[in-house]
């Protein structure tokens, strides 16, 4: 009986979510499976994976072959090099202590790798909220600047213009006074 590992898909429509599971070759996507090993999530920004990697590397160890998918997924969260160490160890290429120490290190790295990723979108998230704000602040700003200027050319328009008259008899008079002279 070949075994794989694969995904079944769950959730509603444009908004799927799949359980990893071990699976018989010959079942449906969605049918029956033997065990169930865990969740993934596309929707999010990475993308969520949450499964019992113990019983992952187990069922790699026993031949279950992986999708594509599934396998880039292992691939990233270390059970397949995890397989690769175990199998060196299986062979006395190396020790259990050495392959457990160069395991423990490298998911150290990725990690930090992970959170560094998952860090550095919310800082651009909020840059770009910051960055959005201001922008509708400086908006804001010169709706009110054009309302003031609106406002005040209004109160220009409808004052009385007795300085302008003034303004206008004075020369006048001056005109008037150097003509006596």
């Amino acid at each position: 009986m070949a075994v794989k590992i694969r995904l079944a898909r769950r959730g509603r429509k444009k908004a799927a979510t799949y359980d990893i599971v071990v699976a018989d070759a010959r079942a449906p996507r969605d049918g029956r499976f033997i065990e169930k090993l865990g969740t993934y999530n596309p929707q999010t920004n990475p993308a969520t994976i949450n499964y019992d990697a113990d019983r992952a590397f187990y069922w790699m160890m026993t031949g279950a072959q992986p999708t594509d998918t599934v396998r880039a997924m292992l691939s990233y969260r270390g059970v397949l090099y995890r397989r690769h160490l175990q199998l060196g160890v299986d062979k006395g290429a190396i020790t259990q202590e050495v392959a457990d120490q160069r395991f423990s290190a490298w998911k150290d790295e990725k990690d930090a790798k992970i959170e560094g990723k998952r860090t550095g979108l919310d800082d651009a998230k909020a840059t770009a909220k910051k960055a959005a704000f201001d922008a509708e602040t400086k908006v804001k700003e010169a709706r009110a600047e054009a309302q003031r200027q609106k406002a005040a050319a209004l109160l220009a328009a409808n004052a009385p213009a007795p300085a302008a008259e003034e303004a206008t008899e004075a020369p006048a008079e001056e005109a008037t006074e150097a003509a006596a002279e």
